[in-house]
């Protein structure tokens, strides 16, 4: 391969005529879908593959999972959202929480937005909670759910001890 393979400005050259000993069909396929999936999500303005602001809204809303002895805690944040907008729902070991966030102004007065507006949905898995004594609470654009554990979950954790050599 020759130096000048690697340089981006020579994409642009025909690469039927590039026939040498060098030439390997595979390698120019694999450039062109590169520069193919490189021009399409510039358009978009985000990056095809990494942390961006696509792959941001597909886990909205952000949430923290905190496990104690006693309860598991689940805090989502849903700003912009009230209480009637959300619904929390445990089935078969999901904690799931949904709604939907509703846009503010109607598309053609919106110029630009990085706001997330549409149907949401998160699921998280849980196991040995006391279903019955659930609790959520919603303040200030954040949702709070407390499942208290089982007598038998606390029973199952195990401390194992750490010896020093």
């Amino acid at each position: 391969m020759a130096i000048t393979d690697l340089i981006p400005w020579s994409r642009g050259r025909d690469l039927t005529t590039r026939r040498s000993e060098n030439y390997n069909p595979v390698l120019t396929l694999h450039r062109e879908m590169n520069r193919l999936f490189d021009d399409v999500f510039r358009g978009f303005d985000v990056a095809p593959f990494g942390s961006s602001f696509f792959e941001q809204s597909m886990n909205w809303p952000s949430i923290e999972v905190n496990e104690s002895d006693k309860d598991v805690k689940v805090t989502a944040e849903l700003p912009g959202l009230e209480e009637k907008d959300v619904q929390v729902e445990l089935v078969n070991g999901v904690l799931a929480i949904k709604g939907e966030k509703k846009t503010e102004t109607e598309d053609k007065d919106r110029k630009f937005s990085e706001r997330y507006y549409g149907r949401f949905e998160r699921r998280i898995p849980v196991d040995d909670v006391d279903q019955d004594k659930i609790s959520a609470a919603f303040k200030n654009g954040v949702l709070t759910v407390t499942m208290p554990k089982l007598p038998q979950a606390e029973s199952k954790v195990k401390r194992i001890a750490i010896n020093s050599k």
